[in-house]
């Protein structure tokens, strides 16, 4: 089959910054090459109009139109245009689009299909961040799901969660996000430091960022050699308009734990894999997400983790069997069970063979493109 994703970012020097959508499809984009497909990429939002291939990717660059007021329309229509022509020169067989800010609401191919992938769009992340999203995004997103020939969710959760803030009673099949498990695995030249919990991702009010320092104060009382890594970029918080995360983070910290902080800013995503083997636990406090790429990268790094209990949570980990599920407000029960994992390290080593084993199994670029092939032949057919 010819697969085009359609999307407003990718992970490559060409296109720009690339968050975790981009992450997700070119790992996708990846296991679909190796089932005979053929994929290209609709990046829009460039600076140029340009085609290259990145590792048998056929990338798309796709300038937006300037018009003052109507720019959102006429890019849409220019989309429109683009994936007529491809679909008319048999150059793809449908299109895949993600949920946020609704891109497709006005796109409506004459004969092809298109598929919307829920990854959370603004309206269920603001739903669940209890922050009012803006109206032209809600009336975007929920078009475009009224339009679309078919409809992907990493979570059934976020599937449902849609369907409530939006009132729609959709049918939606449940992929998961994937990782490229030969690339996240254990690597035996670097030495675990004891003691040591690590977070990475953007610092964040969203993923639970102003509630783990007060975790890491309970969990300082307990073990007062823990040491807390903090790897991500910061991020301005939207509701007390404060430009900077982590400066608020520190005003919560007690003085004997701030002591055993380290933030060491963003760093390279090839890093990040070297901050995760010397870590002890993996930590996610996180309120928001549709199924976090992160947690999966350390599970199949062999990391014992300590995540949040919200929705999502259980399609990616099994509570008390490879990682454990808290609520991140109960901040003492949950720096209670970072502590079980950081002195004892026959559980630590359990819950990440585990978790490995997990993700082979339900997250594997192999599996997950399997499952969308099947997915893609089945809308193609009907």
């Amino acid at each position: 089959m010819k697969i085009a994703f359609l999307t407003p970012e990718y992970p490559h020097t060409r296109t720009g910054n690339s968050g975790g959508i981009g992450t997700s499809i070119k790992n996708l984009a990846k296991g679909l090459l190796e089932e005979g497909c053929q994929v290209r990429v609709l990046v829009y939002g460039q600076k140029e109009e340009n085609i290259f291939e990145d590792d048998g990717v056929v990338i798309q660059q796709i300038r937006n139109v300037k018009v003052k007021g109507l720019s959102w329309f006429f890019t849409r229509k220019k989309i429109e245009k683009i994936i007529n022509q491809l679909y008319a020169n048999a150059a793809i067989d449908l299109v895949e689009a993600p949920d946020w800010t609704g891109i497709t609401s006005f796109i409506q191919p004459k004969k092809c299909p298109i598929v919307i992938r829920l990854n959370g769009s603004d309206t269920y992340f603001c739903n669940l961040d209890q922050r009012k999203v803006k109206w032209n995004n809600k009336f975007h997103e929920k078009r475009a799901l009224q339009n679309a020939d078919a409809l992907l969710s990493v979570s059934q959760f976020t599937a449902e969660e849609t369907n409530r803030v939006f009132d729609l009673q959709k049918q939606f099949t449940i992929i998961p996000n994937s990782i490229d498990i030969t690339s996240f695995g254990t690597d035996k030249t670097i030495q675990e430091v004891p003691n040591t919990v690590l977070y990475f991702g953007s610092l964040i009010r969203k993923k639970g960022l102003l509630e783990l320092p007060l975790i890491f104060n309970e969990l300082i009382q307990l073990n007062p050699s823990a040491k807390l890594v903090l790897v991500g970029k910061d991020v301005p918080d939207i509701i007390s308009g404060s430009p900077s995360t982590w400066v608020m983070m520190q005003s919560l910290f007690s003085e004997k734990a701030l002591t055993n902080v380290s933030y060491l800013g963003s760093v390279p995503y090839q890093d990040i894999q070297k901050y995760i083997s010397e870590s002890s636990v993996c930590v996610f406090p996180s309120f928001a997400e549709a199924l976090p790429v992160s947690w999966i990268e350390a599970m199949a790094m062999q990391k014992a983790i300590v995540a949040s209990n919200i929705g999502w949570a259980t399609d990616v980990i099994d509570d008390e069997v490879n990682g454990f599920l808290v609520n991140p407000k109960s901040h003492a029960v949950y720096a209670s069970k970072i502590n079980i994992l950081l002195s004892n390290a026959q559980k630590r080593q359990q819950f990440g063979i585990l978790a490995r084993e997990k993700v082979i199994q339900k997250f594997s670029i192999l599996v997950v493109a399997q499952q969308s092939l099947a997915f893609y032949k089945q809308l193609s057919n009907r």
